[in-house]
């Protein structure tokens, strides 16, 4: 539909809304099946699961500047070839995400005690009211309502650098080649991001690395107008890349770790309908930003938001376990 488009309000319902639309139908259902399915290594299968995103962020913008630039295909035709690829590759997903039941060993004390008020239900209207009312008890826990709170508030600033980093290397001197490919580098570093610390939230904790990737990540925007060098953007572009995929990989095992196995689904929507609000006003805050303060402020903006947001999630982690060295 978007290859079709002539005017800008073709463009908008295509590209804005059908197409948004349709990624949170891909994203959140197997986000909560793999949530479901692999509770002993939950950590390690989002962050390979989600990490195949970072995959096609290093290969799309390859492909695309190659497509539009060097082969001068057009818009057009180059929306169809992206059309033509993902098409396959959706059709696997879709015929792959097969929902189970998931395990009932080592669930959290939160999915344990929902576990034993629904064991030996009956079926009257009452309890299946009762039922329906625990589904969205989840919704009121102040944890969760402190995860979602801290996360959104991250995503205000943590796709900034992603829309203005080619920006920033041009400005610098760079060519438009080589800031182009800054991009991709970030998104590389992003799919290790999201499963190496995937892997260890395992054996530490997922609440414990979300919080600190986050702050990481807040402290990396920080020193964004530090890197002036091409060396120097490359490091920080890896950097921030690692650190905020981590956020990514690691917000869906959080959400895991506190709601139950039959509400995966309803928890994960939540969570990522609170950080879609955030994640779609926050590039243009930063635009305007840019306009009128520079990159120096837009950096403020990114690592503040990411700072305040490790702060909200220290204290979701606090309420879970205040022990300094617990696994949480």
């Amino acid at each position: 539909m978007t290859s079709l488009c002539e005017e800008y309000y073709q463009a908008f319902l295509a590209q804005g809304v059908l197409l948004g639309v349709s990624m949170s139908l891909i994203f959140c259902p197997p986000v909560a099946v793999v949530s479901r399915r692999m509770p002993h290594c939950r950590g390690l299968a989002l962050g390979l699961t989600i990490g195949g995103s970072s995959i096609g962020g290093i290969i799309w913008p390859i492909m695309l500047e190659q497509l539009l630039n060097k082969r001068q295909l057009g818009f057009g035709w180059t929306m169809r070839i992206v059309a033509f690829t993902m098409v396959p590759l959706l059709a696997i997903t879709c015929i792959t995400v097969v929902d189970a039941p998931a395990p009932k060993a080592s669930l959290s004390p939160l999915q344990a005690a929902l576990d034993r008020n629904e064991k030996g239900a009956v079926s009257s209207n009452d309890e299946i009211q009762s039922q329906t009312k625990s589904s969205y008890s989840i919704i009121k826990n102040t944890t969760f309502m402190l995860l979602c709170g801290g996360l959104a508030l991250g995503y205000f600033g943590l796709f900034t650098p992603l829309f203005f980093i080619t920006d920033f290397g041009v400005q610098h001197g760079f060519s438009a080649s080589t800031a182009f490919y800054l991009l991709s580098g970030l998104n590389g570093a992003s799919f290790l991001g999201r499963v190496v610390p995937g892997f260890l939230a395992d054996r530490y904790g997922h609440f414990n690395l979300c919080a600190l990737a986050t702050l990481a990540a807040g402290i990396v925007g920080f020193s964004w107008t530090a890197a002036t060098s091409l060396p120097g953007l490359v490091v920080w572009s890896l950097a921030y890349g690692f650190s905020s995929g981590a956020i990514m990989s690691l917000q869906g095992a959080c959400v895991g770790k506190i709601a139950h196995h039959r509400h995966q689904g309803l928890a994960v929507g939540c969570m990522m309908g609170s950080i879609a609000v955030t994640a779609l006003v926050g590039p243009p805050i930063s635009g305007q930003i840019l306009a009128h303060a520079g990159y120096l402020a837009l950096s403020m903006w990114t690592g503040a938001t990411l700072v305040v947001g490790a702060a909200i999630l220290t204290v979701a982690r606090w309420r879970l376990n205040n022990g300094l060295t617990a696994v949480v």
